[in-house]
Parts: C-alpha cells; structure tokens; sequence
C-alpha cells in the first residue's frame, strides 16, 4: 500500500489540476456572458423607451381638439 501511495498522490493531483483548468474556464465564460447580459439588457431599456416614445407620439398624433380649442 506505501508503494500505491505516491501513485494515488499523483493521480489525486493531477484530478485537481484538471478541475482548477474546467474552473478557470468557466468563470471566464461566465463573466464574458455576464457582460454580453448586461449589453442585452441596455439595449432592451433603449427599444423600450424608444417604443415607449413613439407610442405616446402616436397617441398625441391621434388625439383631436375639440373645434372651441383650436
């Protein structure tokens, strides 16, 4: 069994190294998605307010005055 020893060691640290690289790789992904969210979620609150803007330009487009107010 002290013969193994070194041998599972070995194995042991070579698992640990691997799973160190699979952490490092995914939190390099998960900040580069971190920031393509938040570009995504600015650009939706600008089309919204855009929308938002044409909308109420629509509705003041559409509302008529009374003929004693023009």
């Amino acid at each position: 069994m002290t013969e193994d020893l070194p041998n599972r060691l070995q194995q042991i640290e070579q698992h640990i190294a691997h799973l160190e690289h699979h952490v490092d790789q995914m939190n390099t992904i998960l900040l580069e998605q971190q920031n393509v969210l938040m570009r995504l979620k600015k650009e939706v609150q600008r089309q919204t307010q855009t929308l938002q803007t044409m909308e109420l330009e629509r509705i003041k487009a559409n509302i008529t005055k009374p003929p004693h107010y023009q």
